[in-house]
């Protein structure tokens, strides 16, 4: 089984029960064909980056499902036959998850291999600017943070 990604663009007239129904179609020849559906997005009507059999205007629809590449071809000759269809494209994205997989991995493994970062321990203050002042203020001089005490 490979995981497929199939986007196609129906005509922005068509009637939304023949568009729900042709989805529907699509859902069961990929379920008859011992297929799983994934997930099925509806984009609704968008603009077209160019002119497609004089449309300017199509409403997108994603399938994401599993199956043998004997349903694919299956699902792609439905989609140039199917007058509402205007465009089609089938990505297989399996491949990709497995090397975004292996990524993660490799990363892993080099993380795992790293010794931690060394946390630094704070510095002492030094011995004479707090035996003078009980009450010293960060980032001030002892002279100035006691202006009644004398050197």
């Amino acid at each position: 089984m490979r995981v497929y990604e199939e986007l196609f663009i129906v005509k922005p007239d068509a009637p939304e029960e023949e568009v729900e129904a042709f989805i529907e179609q699509i859902r069961q020849v990929i379920t008859n064909g011992k297929g799983t559906v994934d997930k099925v997005d509806n984009w609704g009507v968008r603009k077209l980056a160019y002119r497609v059999s004089k449309y300017n205007e199509g409403r997108y629809v994603l399938f994401v499902f599993s199956s043998s590449p004997e349903l694919v071809r299956e699902v792609e000759r439905r989609m140039r036959v199917a007058d509402l269809v205007i465009k089609f494209l089938t990505v297989r994205v399996d491949e990709k998850q497995k090397k975004i997989e292996k990524r993660k991995k490799q990363r892993e493994k080099r993380a795992a291999r790293r010794p931690a970062p060394q946390v630094a321990a704070p510095a002492a203050p030094a011995a004479p600017a707090a035996a003078a002042s009980e009450h010293a203020v960060p980032g001030v001089p002892v002279a100035a943070a006691n202006p009644g005490e004398k050197e």
